[in-house]
């Protein structure tokens, strides 16, 4: 679910304020990244990324789903392992394919007469180029497949212990990588899009993912004591079927 309301609604990028106060602690701990960027991008003869990097939010509203989908594979992989979790990206490749799929052939379908004067919004909203779901898919599979390597990996280092760091160490690489993937894949062009300015694009996504990956701890601890409770109780029926 998440994934097709990435793609369908990640077209729109939202703008608004943050105020000063809450801004400025966000601005203070981010300083150190933006300072590393911009001497790499100033180098580059690009504009340097402003410290008052949260005054003002630019942000496609896609953004708001990435983080929940990281939080599912992390929960389903801690409650029920690393083979299910495989089987959910799975699901999520076949569904994104079927959706991408449906959505080009209905953009190229010739509209009705009554439906002529909507059709370029109707295009410009649903319609999506083949760099742009190759994209997508991309970085998608590699980061959500990394990410269940990385949270095994942890896990079997930490012996099953400190899971929000497993979670939030294995999303932050996931992330870096699915917004990198993305938009090197989406948008590089040696001329129109170097490096330097698909960097400039990769970093504010990147610490935003971040930021949401780090307020959902505790919605991701909650999700997995109700999957086990819920496999407690299950595990419970079968046994007392089977004692009859």
């Amino acid at each position: 679910m998440a994934l097709v309301l990435a793609n369908t609604l990640g077209a729109k990028i939202a703008e608004f304020p943050i105020p000063n106060w809450l801004a400025l602690p966000f601005n203070v701990i981010v300083s150190p990244l933006v300072w590393i960027l911009n001497f790499v991008l100033v180098g580059f003869g690009n504009e340097p990324l402003s410290y008052a990097f949260f005054n003002i939010i630019h942000v496609s509203v896609g953004i708001l789903t990435v983080p929940l989908m990281f939080l599912v594979i992390d929960v389903v992989h801690e409650s029920l392992g690393k083979e299910v979790s495989k089987e959910f990206i799975k699901v999520g490749m076949f569904s994104m394919l079927v959706m991408i799929g449906i959505t080009v052939i209905s953009v190229m379908l010739p509209p009705a007469e009554r439906f002529m004067a909507m059709n370029d919004s109707y295009s410009s909203i649903f319609g999506t180029t083949i760099r742009m779901a190759i994209a997508s898919i991309l970085a998608f599979y590699v980061s959500q497949m990394n990410d269940i390597w990385t949270f095994h990996l942890l896990r079997h280092a930490t012996a099953g212990k400190y899971y929000w760091l497993r979670k939030n160490l294995s999303t932050f690489i996931g992330e870096l990588l699915d917004s990198t993937i993305f938009m090197f894949v989406a948008f590089y062009h040696p001329a129109n899009f170097p490096a330097p300015i698909v960097i400039k694009l990769i970093i504010p996504y990147f610490i935003f993912k971040m930021m949401f990956a780090i307020l959902d701890t505790p919605f991701s601890y909650l999700a997995v004591k109700w999957m086990r409770d819920g496999m407690v109780k299950e595990g419970m029926l079968v046994a007392e079927k089977e004692a009859k």
